[in-house]
């Protein structure tokens, strides 16, 4: 079999169980955020006082998603990561009921709160790719977080597709019965999450864990959580603008929406072949790879405001988004033992949702004062320092000598 084939049956028994159910949860879970997207800014605009707050709601979907990380992990150590992920599949119906109830009283501020809910929703989504990795040797992990990522390609259906199907089903309420079917398809995933088996750490191995603050100043951590963190954040940045720009050049909501479904198979497909590729080529390398996507992407897009622009450039942000964020996770899970897994990682998604919650907030002022151009021109400097930081880690290594703090 080929080194980039993508050998799942290296996971047996209860690993493999949990890996797959994990991607299945991911599936549905995912059509949350991609139904949050497609819609958060068209919805925004309609009922925000001032244009430039549109894309307040999708900023407070941010909001939520960093602030419930650190409570999530806190939570995931006292009560073990399936009841962690039965809370955060509630938050997710929540969101869809009292947002639906947002959009038919036309009420802004609960749009926003509805949105803060699912961000909470995504915060538990996100750990996942790394309850995936539990009990694996260091050698699985790429491919297990891969895996679950790869529950994403449904995602990627399910979110725009649900969008399509209900939109307009309640006369003179756009999105009403969206966030209903949103809400049910939480539930959904709550049955599926049930059913994972992921014990919690021994007392034993709790008390040897090192405390975070010697953990998260390792240089490798701090590489990790740097690339994850630009990977993300100039993915977010990008496609939260991205329906209103298109509404602003004259395209209809079901031309954004298969953009964005483009845009999610791009992030998530190649999952297939990203953790066969983490094991050949490394990490860092991988990552490399997908920031360089991500630049290209924001050339592609202001290249033109032509539909095939639009395509192309959120196809290349996908794809930068998946080899960066999977390659940066990869990374994040050789810098700690397994009692020190729950608060290491959230702290790590803290970082990167505190800092898209700036981001989300930021690329709604920059479009409506700025314009699309100058949307993508703020992705350029980030990226380019990752890369350098890449770069100077990988000559140090080739010349022998450690990577500096």
């Amino acid at each position: 079999m080929s080194a980039l084939s993508p050998r799942y049956s290296i996971f047996a028994g209860r690993h493999q169980a949990n890996v797959w159910l994990l991607a299945l949860a991911n599936a549905l879970a995912g059509g949350n955020s991609a139904l949050v997207y497609a819609t958060g800014s068209i919805v925004g605009v309609e009922l925000a006082p001032a244009p430039g707050l549109a894309t307040l709601p999708i900023t407070l979907f941010v909001i939520g998603t960093a602030s419930a990380t650190l409570p999530a992990g806190a939570f995931a150590r006292r009560f073990g990561r399936r009841a962690t992920f039965q809370l955060g599949t509630g938050l997710g119906a929540l969101c869809g009921i009292l947002a639906a109830y947002a959009i038919w009283h036309q009420n802004f501020a609960l749009y926003g709160q509805a949105l803060f809910f699912g961000g909470g929703y995504a915060a538990v989504i996100q750990s996942y790719r790394f309850a995936a990795t539990d009990g694996l040797a260091p050698e699985q992990r790429a491919r297990a977080i891969s895996t679950v990522l790869t529950g994403g390609i449904v995602a990627a259906v399910l979110g725009p597709q649900l969008v399509t199907l209900t939109m307009g089903l309640a006369p003179l309420h756009l999105f009403v019965a969206t966030y209903i079917g949103q809400a049910l398809v939480a539930l959904l995933a709550m049955s599926v999450v049930s059913m994972v088996d992921l014990p919690r750490p021994a007392a034993a191995e709790a008390a040897a864990a090192r405390p975070l603050l010697d953990i998260i100043t390792q240089p490798a951590f701090m590489l990790a959580a740097f690339c994850g963190l630009v990977s993300y954040v100039l993915m977010n940045l990008v496609m939260t603008s991205a329906p209103l720009a298109m509404k602003l050049c004259g395209f209809a909501p079901g031309s954004s929406n298969n953009v964005i479904q483009w845009h999610i198979m791009a992030m998530y497909v190649p999952s297939f072949l990203t953790g066969a590729l983490i094991s050949r080529f490394g990490a860092r390398a991988i990552v490399a790879t997908g920031l360089a996507m991500i630049a290209a992407a924001a050339l592609a897009d202001m290249s033109g405001i032509a539909i095939t622009q639009f395509t192309l450039g959120l196809i290349l942000l996908g794809a930068g988004w998946n080899f960066g964020f999977i390659g940066a996770s990869a990374m994040v899970v050789e810098t700690h033992t397994p009692a020190e897994r729950n608060k290491v990682q959230s702290f790590n998604d803290f970082l990167i949702f505190g800092t898209m919650a700036l981001g989300s907030f930021s690329s709604g002022q920059i479009l409506a004062f700025y314009g699309w151009v100058m949307v993508n021109k703020a992705v350029l400097p980030p990226v380019g320092i990752a890369l350098l930081l890449l770069a100077f880690v990988a000559l140090r290594q080739r010349l022998g000598r450690p990577s500096p703090a």
